[in-house]
């Protein structure tokens, strides 16, 4: 195990340094920071001052060389547009996105996991294909309309929701949190089902499969010849079997939500770290947008090696270390 994660963590490191040259050159290329952050009646002597505090006179590499060294510290950059340390206008958001991700997660496991049980258990009755025909609109509604209807059924007609914002907060160890407060609840559902309906859907149809596959198993029929309990068999030989898959899909689709959920943050308004990366792209906020991709990737890092040791423990046939031939 000590070899796999130190294997793994060097892979990392790579990981990380490429993404940080890929992403720090592609925004590099992307319009002039200076004509959003400089008046167009300031004088030449104010942009050019404003060119050099900023270090946007140096040349690409030696901006970048400079960027991996202060990285190396701890330190991603300084925002252009707030002034203050990228990472630390990062780490204001992260409460909000987390508390959306992991509500998003819990619904998904909630409703996926059980919803797909019921519809591989009875999938050649009108009950289970009901459930696999209704879990194809999660896949295909884009998830800005289902944004967009949210609001207008929840908020609009029938007024049950607020539409947008973070609602009532309550600080605990120096961190905000809305999920504690009544309030708070009101804001978070809707863009929290926002968010995971297409998870709900996708690990549905993933456990449902599962289902099916296991059914036919010699153990799943053993068991039911020796006259086992259908709940005991459905708890101790099916779902326990089919977990592998369904709980690695949920360790990367949590990455994932925390990568991609900027398109829900902006339809709600929420101020998580997305919706700081939609405005930080449209002002030119080079050193906000870099750090966001840093530490995402690190996030996924992280989780995929958290996945690796759970899929491991779930399934002691899976070797995490290749033996020497």
């Amino acid at each position: 195990m000590a070899l796999f994660i130190l294997r793994r963590l060097i892979q990392s490191l790579f990981v990380l340094l490429a993404v940080s040259v890929v992403v720090f050159f592609a925004v590099y290329a992307v319009g002039d920071p200076i004509e959003l952050l400089v008046s167009p009646e300031a004088s030449q002597a104010a942009r050019e001052a404003m060119i050099a505090r900023l270090g946007l006179d140096l040349p690409v590499w030696q901006q970048y060389t400079g960027f991996l060294w202060r990285a190396l510290h701890g330190d991603l950059g300084t925002s252009f547009v707030h002034g203050i340390p990228a990472i630390e206008l990062i780490v204001q958001r992260i409460p909000a996105t987390f508390e959306l991700v992991i509500v998003a997660i819990l619904l998904t496991c909630v409703f996926g996991i059980p919803l797909g049980l019921i519809a591989g258990l009875y999938r050649d009755q009108p009950l289970g294909r009901g459930i696999m025909a209704s879990s194809v609109l999660g896949f295909s509604l884009p998830n800005f309309w289902q944004g967009m209807m949210l609001i207008l059924l929840f908020a609009v007609w029938l007024g049950w929701l607020p539409a947008t914002g973070r609602g009532d907060t309550v600080t605990v160890l120096g961190v905000r949190l809305s999920i504690l407060t009544a309030d708070g609840w009101s804001h978070l559902i809707m863009p929290a089902i926002n968010l995971a309906l297409a998870n709900i859907a996708l690990v549905l149809r993933l456990t449902a499969s599962g289902v099916v596959e296991a059914r036919s198993q010699d153990y799943v029929k053993f068991a039911r010849a020796k006259g086992v309990k259908p709940g005991r068999i459905v708890r101790r030989h099916i779902l326990r079997n089919i977990l592998i898959p369904v709980v690695t899909v949920i360790g990367m689709e949590f990455g994932s939500l925390i990568a991609y959920s900027t398109i829900t943050e902006t339809v709600f308004a929420w101020p998580g770290m997305g919706k700081l990366l939609i405005d930080s792209v449209y002002q030119l906020d080079r050193p906000v947008v870099v750090a966001y991709v840093m530490l995402v990737t690190l996030i996924f890092v992280i989780i995929n090696l958290v996945v690796d040791i759970l899929y491991a423990a779930l399934d002691p046939r899976v070797q995490l270390v290749t033996p020497a031939q």
